[in-house]
């Protein structure tokens, strides 16, 4: 089991990066938010799990072990592959998989894409007391925290920083006042944005 690795970025890509350990460059896939911390030629240290298949070994980083643990625990649910439990990272953070699993929110793990209402429902009958404890109430973890995700997905994805900010101002604008609006929803509207100013 690889448990992190540490070295210079080699390489950079829209969902993995490369790490020079020892010599040889080890490709490890990440979400969007790990990768837009990263910088080619810059140290870096990766928390990783490996997932062994028959014809494969593939190694997921994260940028602190409580993603890592994330990934590895919403693997335990029935249907939920490597891939799966990336796609839930890179929507949300631990924190907020851990409240909306123990606080029974459908609707929260739904926006993840690749997970339906079913899906959901059956992550949380699962994992509801593996969990562990949560240390704010979902509520708290609202407000503005869906700017933040959709900031890192858009510059992720190669987008600068002004263009992505400009992009979620255009569509924060069309949402009502107070809202908490769903990520993947503001996500793809400032894509689209995005789109029209090229």
């Amino acid at each position: 089991m690889i448990a992190h690795v540490k070295g210079p970025v080699a390489a950079i890509t829209v969902t993995s990066v490369v790490i020079e350990v020892g010599g040889i460059g080890l490709q490890v896939y990440c979400t969007p938010s790990t990768i837009a911390d990263l910088r080619i030629g810059q140290p870096a240290t990766l928390f990783t799990s490996m997932v062994v298949r028959e014809d494969s070994l593939t190694v997921y980083g994260f940028a602190d072990a409580d993603g890592r643990e994330m990934f590895e625990l919403v693997q335990t649910a029935s249907g939920v592959g490597p891939k799966v439990a990336q796609a839930m990272l890179a929507v949300l953070d631990p924190e907020r998989i851990r409240q909306a699993i123990a606080a029974g929110e459908v609707s929260t793990l739904t926006t993840v894409p690749g997970i339906g209402r079913k899906g959901a429902e059956r992550i949380i009958l699962e994992l509801k007391d593996r969990v562990g404890p949560v240390t704010s109430a979902p509520s708290a973890a609202g407000g503005s925290a869906w700017r933040g995700q959709v900031h890192e997905a858009l510059t992720g994805l190669g987008w600068s920083a002004k263009d992505a900010d400009a992009a979620i101002d255009a569509t924060a604008a069309e949402l009502p006042v107070g809202s908490d609006p769903d990520v993947s929803t503001v996500l793809r509207d400032a894509l689209r944005s995005l789109g029209k100013g090229r």
